[in-house]
């Protein structure tokens, strides 16, 4: 597994979306890997003092992946992966002085329309910028 954001996107917590990429072996950090989406878990997020946050975590397969090759949802991936998941994500976020609720889990669909939210989300801030 590697922890990750997407670039070209932004959240409802103001930074790229977070994408957790299911993969066979490790790689180098800073690496773009080349993934399809199988859904995502619908969370919540707290700063110490501050107000719950929406910040969503995509799941994805890496496209060269074999162990998982024949996911396509959530529910294709081995019995409890997605409770080890959910609570890596509230461990982190435990680690880091943040609270970290997940709600429900999303399909394929559901995922791709948060992607598509966030990269117009990004487009609309960055629109008219020279970098």
């Amino acid at each position: 597994m590697i922890f990750g954001f997407i670039p070209s996107t932004l959240g409802d917590d103001g930074d790229p979306l977070d994408v957790l990429i299911l993969m066979d072996a490790p790689v180098v950090p800073g690496c773009v890997v080349q993934a399809r989406l199988v859904g995502a878990i619908e969370a919540e997020q707290k700063e110490k003092g501050e107000s719950w946050t929406r910040n969503d975590r995509l799941v994805a397969i890496a496209t060269h992946a074999q162990t998982h090759d024949k996911a396509r949802n959530l529910a294709d991936l081995r019995p409890h992966l997605l409770k080890e998941i959910k609570e890596f994500f509230v461990t982190y976020n435990k680690l880091r002085n943040r609270k970290f609720k997940p709600q429900r889990d999303a399909d394929p669909r559901k995922a791709r329309k948060l992607l598509d939210e966030g990269m117009k989300k990004f487009n609309k801030q960055h629109r008219g910028k020279t970098h």
